[in-house]
């Protein structure tokens, strides 16, 4: 059956551009730029995900289009006029750097600002019936940014953005927002950390970045305490672990939270051929991991695209995502799942894994 699905992008975001650094570190000293120049969120693995997806003839199957960037009372829902102001203000003056890891060029607040109206308008046209699922082409990311303090390449907190608009709009009481991004989703657990009707699960590689956050004990504070829940994997755990722990710890816990709208931080950097983490995931686990998802019928489901930064790889997890949401039999065939699927743990290395996701089971109490 095909689903309305919509894709929801903008070139504008292809745009925004980050400062002077060498991968991780900043030019300067000892550190020579790089050819390729910048920081590894780059445009690049976006817009090739968009390309595919118009070669392979997927797109004609897709409500595709762009949306309003969000509006300043939308964007004051999360983060405080203050951080906005000096925000603008850089980039009405060509840029600047704010927080760790986050430069940016002129015209950034506005590009930000679309890239959360597209998440925005994925849950709204979603929940309103519009669409039966969505997926939104957010650039910049968004899962690390603090209200007032932006970190990893993270601006705005696109996916806590369009959470807060769907809850304050009437639209969703209860809104679940599942991060299998590799990293740590920092930046929403503190939002919503004290938050009931916001359930918040990070499935991450343990101490990745932050290096400091996504402990599994951390749970919520007052009124959230067991609204917040974090997966810590070890290195190396691959399609076998993602596929059990979202079957052992984040189904269930969904199940039991009962939410009327699930949105997920998108991010494709777990797969075996991204160069910021070691979790040797395939194009085919994100695809599995969203039917997953889909089972639980009586939930929107709205994807927000965050971290991944191979260039090659990217677009086959997003096309193969897509082809899920859809239910369309456009495919694009994995020309890496042969060597992915090489890399795989052996058995002995799975049963670690697994057993330290049923450690997680039993300290949740599922």
């Amino acid at each position: 059956m095909i689903n309305r699905t919509g894709f929801l992008w903008d070139e504008h975001c292809f745009w925004h551009s980050g400062g002077n650094y060498a991968q991780l570190a900043k030019v300067g000293g000892l550190v020579q730029p790089l050819v390729s120049g910048g920081l590894p969120e780059a445009p690049e693995t976006k817009r090739r995900l968009r390309n595919l997806i118009e070669i392979t003839g997927l797109s004609k199957e897709l409500q595709v289009g762009s949306a309003p960037a969000a509006t300043t009372e939308q964007l004051l829902r999360v983060h405080p006029e203050h951080y906005l102001a000096e925000f603008k203000r850089l980039s009405d003056e060509g840029g600047g750097e704010l927080g760790l890891r986050t430069p940016f060029g002129p015209g950034a607040y506005e590009i930000a600002a679309l890239s959360a109206g597209l998440v925005i308008s994925a849950v709204n046209r979603t929940l309103d019936g519009d669409l039966d699922n969505a997926y939104a082409l957010a650039r910049p990311p968004g899962h690390h940014c603090l209200p007032e303090w932006p970190n990893g390449f993270c601006l705005l907190s696109n996916v806590a953005i369009a959470a807060k608009e769907a809850i304050a709009s009437g639209r969703a009481a209860r809104v679940a927002i599942v991060d299998w991004d590799v990293h740590h989703g920092n930046g929403t657990e503190a939002i919503f950390y004290d938050d009931p009707n916001v359930l918040t699960i990070s499935l991450h590689q343990e101490r990745c970045y932050p290096q400091d956050t996504g402990h599994y004990q951390d749970t919520g504070r007052d009124d959230g305490v067991g609204y917040n829940m974090n997966i810590p994997l070890a290195p190396g755990g691959g399609d076998d672990t993602y596929v059990y722990a979202m079957e052992k710890l984040v189904m269930p816990r969904l199940q039991g939270f009962d939410p009327e709208l699930i949105i997920v931080a998108c991010g494709f950097d777990a797969s075996s051929f991204d160069p910021l983490s070691r979790m040797m995931c395939m194009a085919s686990t994100f695809e599995t991991m969203t039917k997953q998802l889909m089972q639980l019928s009586d939930a929107k489901l709205v994807l927000a695209h965050e971290g991944g930064y191979s260039e090659m790889y990217v677009p086959f997890c997003g096309h193969a995502v897509l082809e899920a949401l859809s239910g369309s039999t456009v495919h694009a065939e994995d020309p890496m799942e042969e060597r992915a699927r090489g890399q795989q743990p052996n058995e002995k290395a799975c049963a670690f894994h697994r057993q330290v996701v049923d450690e997680l089971v039993d300290f949740f109490a599922i």
